[in-house]
């Protein structure tokens, strides 16, 4: 088996209730959720199916060199 990592990134939704879910490593596979649970499991899925097309198709699965980490900071200002 061979594992490979991917930067997900959730955000909420302007205009509903729900989640949008998307991998900036892989352009075009996004996924969505009602909550961010079900958003985090979608894009899973959804990045699972886009690597075994690249894989089917003889493409290379794109990597970063790095690893990020993103988390909100909440600030107060006088």
């Amino acid at each position: 088996m061979t594992y490979y990592t991917f930067e997900i990134v959730v955000e909420k939704e302007a205009e509903d209730e729900s989640y949008s879910a998307y991998s900036p490593t892989l352009p075009g596979c996004f996924s969505n959720g009602k909550t961010i649970e079900e958003a985090k499991k979608n894009i899973r899925e959804a990045v699972r199916q886009h690597v075994e097309s690249l894989i089917a198709h003889g493409q290379s699965i794109p990597q970063k060199d790095k690893r990020m980490h993103v988390e909100e900071l909440t600030l107060g200002v006088p």
